[in-house]
């Protein structure tokens, strides 16, 4: 029976280096279909291409623990904002996905019907982001983050919960990025300035540490004024 995933969020996570040998790639390339085999080939060096395949197969996979579909058969479409979905085949669960990949790690967000979004980042990179916080975080995030002993993770815990809010609103950067603050306390809230037009109360965000060396946000709308359970889970392909 396929897993079932009703009103919760469920997470799953990838380690990209434990499927880089030639057995988990081969069964990983034959699940692509023919537009994503072409990215695939087209990346330049290798860490790029395990990274993407793993990422790819990992969509699949999972997906197919929630409907009775072969990982091979999905195929996808992009939304007006380049938002992938689903566009077949039809499964009587409508199921609705969100990935994020970065180095060493990739995580696909699964629900039903739910707006939502999931970002990774990995902390350990080099990012002037002291230059970057200027040009896009709010007044008060970056006077939050400057009085941090650990500036660096205040940063990164801010840059994931701002990337997974723009992914679960399926609009990309057509929402600039200085027009909505968060507060990271308990819980953590959202708050916008013209011209976004929401509704702070109806989100749900979490940040996690899946690893020593990634951040992790999650955006999600609320049920009924409630929190949704979340779930993380490291998946083997098996």
């Amino acid at each position: 029976m396929p897993d079932a995933v009703h009103n919760e969020l469920h997470i799953w996570l990838a380690d990209v280096d434990r499927f880089r040998d030639p057995a988990h790639q081969g069964r990983f390339a034959a699940w692509l279909d023919d537009d994503e085999r072409e990215r695939w080939k087209r990346f330049r060096f290798k860490k790029d291409r395990d990274l993407f395949l793993v990422a790819h197969a990992l969509v699949r996979h999972t997906l197919s623990r929630y409907a009775d579909v072969a990982p091979e058969a999905w195929r996808f479409a992009r939304g007006e904002h380049g938002r992938p979905e689903i566009a077949a085949p039809t499964v009587g669960v409508p199921l609705r996905f969100n990935l994020s990949h970065t180095r060493g790690l990739a995580a696909v967000l699964i629900n039903e019907t739910i707006d939502c979004g999931v970002d990774v980042e990995p902390t350990h990179r080099d990012v002037d982001f002291h230059a970057v916080s200027r040009r896009v975080f709010s007044s008060t995030e970056r006077d939050d983050m400057l009085s941090q002993p650990d500036q660096r993770t205040r940063f990164f815990e801010y840059w994931t919960l701002k990337e997974s809010y723009i992914k679960a609103r399926g609009m990309g950067l057509a929402l600039p990025l200085d027009r909505f603050a968060f507060c990271i306390g308990t819980p953590i809230t959202i708050g916008f300035v013209a011209p976004i037009n929401d509704e702070p109360s109806a989100w749900q965000f979490e940040l996690h540490r899946p690893t020593d060396r990634h951040q992790l946000a999650l955006a999600a709308r609320r049920a009924d004024g409630e929190n949704r359970i979340l779930h993380l889970r490291t998946t083997d392909f098996e």
